[in-house]
């Protein structure tokens, strides 16, 4: 089967969370698509039952095959996409390569090193598959499978043709497997790293009582930000996604190691992602909007947590 028309055929997830699910939203929208799609989530091998269960419902509410390792989720897949967390991608990879299709896609979207991607790339291309460096360059809500990719590596043609069967938004960065994903590793020391400084700040001025001036002030100094509206949005993304992207987190600070450099800010910024995400809290849309309740909240569940 050609690139052009993988909408009707095979496809794999390795990696079942909020970003499989929103590219498959996306895809079911589009006239056309029928493709099998399968995929394989590290916590259906948990060892807690309800973890195991929540996972196995996620498959079933999305209608997709639930295998049960990742060969046999990939097996017979043109396309497969990766996306699991940073720390996990270079073994999620190596667990799938023995039902590797040869010539399947391997589309590799997960936040991690361009040499963990350059070493992952290798083992993929040596099993037969085709290995694409994938940075996903944007939240992937609300755009779904529209998120902006940016793509590199020497599979790219193949790559695009089939990103494009797909209705994807992928841009080409003409460099080799690792470039893209240098790209989105710089970039989340600002972006990351902002979100951690927002998190201390926000959460120490909420303690002080201080922090509506606080905020004020920055806007005066910063003016257009909406520093009020932007902190709500990045607690909220530290209590939802924060212990992935402390680990992202900790990718970037390879990154900027391996350059020879020192890493230390964006290592530094673990700490408050890690700390927040480990809370578990989930926000309502209400109280999303709000910097001053989510703030309370998560100084409330770290009094907790600390007591």
């Amino acid at each position: 089967m050609s690139e052009s028309t993988i909408a009707a055929g095979s496809i794999a997830f390795i990696g079942f969370g909020e970003a499989a699910r929103a590219f498959l939203d996306g895809w079911r929208m589009q006239p056309g698509f029928g493709a099998r799609v399968a995929a394989y989530d590290i916590k259906t091998d948990s060892p807690d039952a309800d973890v195991r269960a929540a996972k196995r419902a996620d498959y079933a509410a999305a209608n997709v095959i639930g295998a049960s390792s990742a060969p046999e989720a990939v097996a017979g897949a043109e396309a497969v996409f990766s996306v699991v967390t940073a720390d996990q991608a270079h073994q999620a990879a190596m667990a799938a390569l023995p039902g590797l299709a040869k010539g399947a896609l391997f589309f590799d979207c997960d936040s991690c090193a361009p040499q963990t991607k350059v070493r992952t790339a290798r083992e993929v291309d040596a099993a037969g598959g085709r290995y694409v460096d994938a940075a996903v360059m944007a939240p992937v809500h609300p755009r779904l499978h529209r998120t902006p990719l940016l793509i590199s590596g020497p599979h790219i043609n193949a790559a695009v043709a089939a990103l494009a069967a797909l209705d994807m938004s992928a841009t080409i960065h003409d460099g080799p497997v690792g470039s893209s994903s240098a790209i989105k590793m710089v970039r989340s020391i600002m972006m990351k790293g902002l979100e951690a400084l927002v998190c201390e700040c926000v959460l120490a001025g909420r303690k002080a009582g201080v922090i509506e001036t606080v905020l004020d002030s920055l806007d005066d100094t910063y003016p257009g930000f909406d520093w009020k509206k932007r902190s709500a949005y990045m607690l909220e993304r530290a209590m939802t996604h924060g212990v992935r992207r402390a680990a992202e987190m900790r990718e970037v600070a390879l990154t900027v190691d391996l350059l020879g450099l020192d890493g230390a800010m964006s290592r530094a910024s673990v700490g408050w992602q890690q700390a927040i995400g480990d809370l578990g809290l989930k926000s309502g849309a209400d109280e999303a909007a709000d910097y001053r309740i989510l703030a309370d909240r998560i100084l409330a569940s770290l009094d907790s947590k600390s007591g």
